[in-house]
């Protein structure tokens, strides 16, 4: 009788454990929690966590985001990728902020077919040719683009002088872009320099730029270094405009950068004061309620990609990896907290640029451009 109650018994829990499942939509998340850029990796999981707060269900059942830290590294984020699918059974993938450590979990989403989801790597490679792979973000062509005209139109600016990390695809990217659009309008690249993530002395690289006298010097590396070259320019006396990209905005560019980096301009995917839909506005209040800070584009992004994936199981009412990802790539007008996405056939959302500028301690709003 006793085995008889026991086999029930356990019969019962078994039931209930599978019924808790199955009413589980498992959701992988890679970031860097540590690392060179973790700063990136928590801005965007603390925006992704008040995307779930904003909707936390879908098809009825709850969703579980299972965030797992890839110490900003390639290695890490491949196998983090091998174990969400493997272990976790996730239905969706979404990371990471490096493009780098993006196109490291790229072809294992790939292979499995679980579609994955950058919040904000904007290398164009990252979903060049890639069935299961998308973005929630614009992609450096755009970005260097708008850098570039920014800098020719609006700043005047007819000499400009380069630092690219030869690290990080994003950066290699992101330079050619803008260069290419620079030279294009007619203006100048007096000089093009290298470093690498995790330098700390650029006065050989800026001692050249120095020499050409440079209207702008555009950075298109990450926050560290970003800070580093901007305190360092100035001790030399270089009093060229600084402008970056989307990799400049963290709190450590201040905190590190100091008076430094006031005025330097940079592009982004996000401003509160840009927001135009009632996902958007809902986002601000939140972010401002449960951080008491001001919302960033990360997080903005991370919540966007969450959300990108919770629109695709609805509308294609399963949680078939195979199904979620061909309603990703229908996506058309969603209306987001970042503004409306379309992603093309590219596989990369089209949506407008953010140009922000460092004031103090602080950012503010330039203007937006549309694509």
């Amino acid at each position: 009788m006793r085995l008889i109650m026991g086999m029930a018994l356990a019969l019962i829990l078994f039931s209930f454990y599978v019924s808790r499942a199955d009413d589980t939509i498992k959701i992988g998340v890679i970031l860097a929690m540590t690392g060179g850029t973790s700063a990136f990796g928590q801005q965007t999981w603390t925006g992704m966590q008040i995307g779930r707060n904003i909707r936390p269900t879908v098809l009825g059942k709850k969703v579980e985001l299972i965030l797992l830290d890839n110490k900003s590294d390639k290695i890490e984020s491949a196998n983090a990728a091998q174990r969400l699918i493997q272990k976790d059974k996730v239905i969706g993938i979404i990371g990471d902020v490096a493009s780098s450590n993006s196109l490291a979990i790229a072809p294992i989403a790939e292979d499995n077919h679980i579609p994955h989801i950058s919040p904000s790597s904007t290398n164009p490679i990252v979903t060049l040719n890639r069935k299961y792979v998308f973005r929630a973000c614009f992609i450096d062509p755009f970005q260097g683009e708008v850098m570039a005209k920014f800098a020719y139109n609006e700043l005047k600016a007819r000499k400009a002088a380069v630092l690219t990390d030869i690290g990080q695809d994003y950066s290699v990217g992101l330079t050619s872009a803008f260069a290419k659009t620079y030279k294009k309008l007619g203006g100048q690249i007096v000089r093009q320099v290298n470093y690498q993530s995790g330098d700390q002395d650029f006065t050989a690289q800026l001692t050249a730029i120095k020499e050409t006298d440079p209207d702008i010097i555009a950075i298109t590396g990450y926050y560290t270094e970003i800070a580093l070259i901007a305190r360092q320019a100035r001790e030399l006396g270089i009093k060229a405009t600084l402008i970056a990209g989307d990799g400049a905005e963290a709190p450590e560019l201040t905190e590190i950068g100091g008076e430094a980096v006031d005025g330097l301009y940079y592009t982004t995917h996000f401003d509160e004061k840009a927001v135009l839909t009632p996902l958007g506005k809902k986002y601000v209040e939140m972010f401002r309620k449960q951080n008491k800070s001001t919302p960033d584009a990360l997080g903005a992004l991370g919540a966007d990609a969450y959300l990108i994936i919770l629109d695709a199981i609805e509308r294609t009412s399963s949680t078939n990896p195979e199904k979620i990802r061909d309603a990703i790539e229908k996506t058309k007008d969603f209306q987001g907290i970042t503004g409306a996405i379309t992603i093309n056939k590219n596989h990369d959302a089209v949506k407008n640029v953010v140009i922000r500028q460092v004031k103090g301690r602080d950012s503010v709003y330039i203007s937006s451009v549309n694509p």
